[in-house]
């Protein structure tokens, strides 16, 4: 699924054309969000719950960044504003803040998955690759 047609499509449906104008992230479903994941276009998967929750049950793909760390800097691993940002948490409280957050940085295109408790997709568990290589004593 093409990432534009998604967002003009929802953008419509939900009869909000400026969405991302206004500041607003866009809350997209777990069907939506799949083909996003399993479509060509480039993307940001972004699980933004702590640590310990990330390590029991993830996205394939994802990449932590806890919603309390995104503060009033952009994060590190988000260096393109104009990038497409799909954000998920546990029930969709802390993605939905967390999406308000980023745009409210700047970044232009960011999605809200809501929660894991609602993908009846795959999920893996363990830390994020090279996590535990980092932290590993000598």
């Amino acid at each position: 699924m093409n990432i534009r047609s998604l967002l003009i499509g929802a953008a419509a449906f939900f009869g909000c054309s400026s969405c991302f104008a206004a500041g607003n992230p866009l809350k997209i479903t777990p069907e939506q969000g799949k083909a996003l994941i399993t479509g060509s276009e480039p993307f940001f998967l972004v699980d933004v719950r702590r640590q310990d929750e990330y390590e029991t049950a993830h996205i394939p793909g994802a990449i932590l960044i806890p919603n309390e760390t995104i503060t009033d800097e952009c994060p590190p691993q988000l260096s393109d504003l104009n990038a497409v940002i799909i954000v998920y948490c546990r029930t969709g409280r802390r993605s939905n803040i967390a999406a308000r957050k980023l745009v409210k940085l700047g970044y232009t295109h960011v999605l809200d998955l809501g929660g894991i408790i609602s993908w009846p997709y795959k999920t893996i568990t363990g830390p994020m690759p090279g996590h535990a290589e980092q932290n590993a004593l000598p």
